[in-house]
């Protein structure tokens, strides 16, 4: 351990991760899973002899971030995979658990926005970052995470009205 900085997430930071993951659209059975992911990404960082994140909740929300990001990547492979076998998709319905139409309307327009508007979204209103923090963690500009940050509200906004929810 250089420095031992070695820091595991605290319960907060733990449910940080959970939150960011479910907004980025991950399964709450993959949860755990993801968690797991950040950890091992720390420890990585840690052995690797790097310097400690300035914030860890910041750095292990971003890290969330790109993982749910990983898990929408990988299950678009596999529906186009599906999409190929299959002749007529039905359409998606949802689960038989009690939603709001509002929360069941801002999740299908979080997937309906792409990777990147999805993930400064998460990482903006729900963890909190601030456009610079977000910015520096991504390695883009400030500009960049605004325009995806505006292009994503407008699109749930939208989305809200056309189905009429406000």
């Amino acid at each position: 351990m250089r420095g031992g900085w070695l820091v595991l997430l605290d319960a907060a930071q733990e449910r940080r991760v959970r939150a960011v993951l479910a907004l980025g659209g991950v399964p709450q059975s993959d949860l755990p899973d993801g968690v797991q992911q950040v950890r091992l990404r720390l420890l990585e960082r840690t052995a690797s002899g790097q310097e400690a994140p300035r914030d860890v909740s910041a750095w292990a929300a971003v890290v969330a971030s790109r993982l749910a990001v990983d898990w929408h990547r990988a299950r678009r492979r596999q529906e186009r995979l599906g999409e190929r076998l299959a002749s007529l998709r039905e359409p998606a319905h949802p689960s038989g658990e009690e939603t709001s139409l509002l929360s069941l309307t801002v999740a299908q327009g979080l997937d309906e926005l792409t990777d990147a508007q999805r993930q400064v979204l998460v990482l903006r209103f729900f963890a909190d970052l601030p456009v610079r923090a977000i910015a520096e963690e991504l390695g883009v500009p400030e500009g960049t995470v605004k325009s995806r940050l505006h292009t994503a509200v407008r699109a749930l906004r939208d989305r809200l009205h056309e189905d009429e929810v406000v």
